[in-house]
């Protein structure tokens, strides 16, 4: 089981950089052109998080792990896409 490095703090460390690389472009581009198009473009980062985490990369990828020896127990102490301390 994966619990050293980043995976030690999160399960899906590449889905929640993906969130941050999105995130970050729109912070890059849509709020530099100002509020109104930051307003405008704001809902691609919140879909692209939404399908990361909720309806296809996590979601998918969990249900079959699951399936695996130990991973309901690493499941259980490590944050699903935050990255955050592990619990005990």
């Amino acid at each position: 089981m994966l619990d050293t490095g980043l995976w030690r703090y999160t399960r899906h460390p590449n889905y929640f950089g993906d969130a941050c690389v999105w995130w970050g472009i729109w912070l890059a581009g849509g709020l530099a052109s100002g509020w109104a198009a930051g307003l405008a473009t704001v809902l691609a980062p919140v879909v692209m998080t939404y399908f990361l985490v909720f309806a296809t990369g996590a979601r998918l990828l969990e249900q079959t792990m699951m399936q695996r020896p130990g991973y309901p127990e690493y499941a259980a102490r490590t944050s699903g896409f935050l990255p955050l301390p592990p619990r005990r």
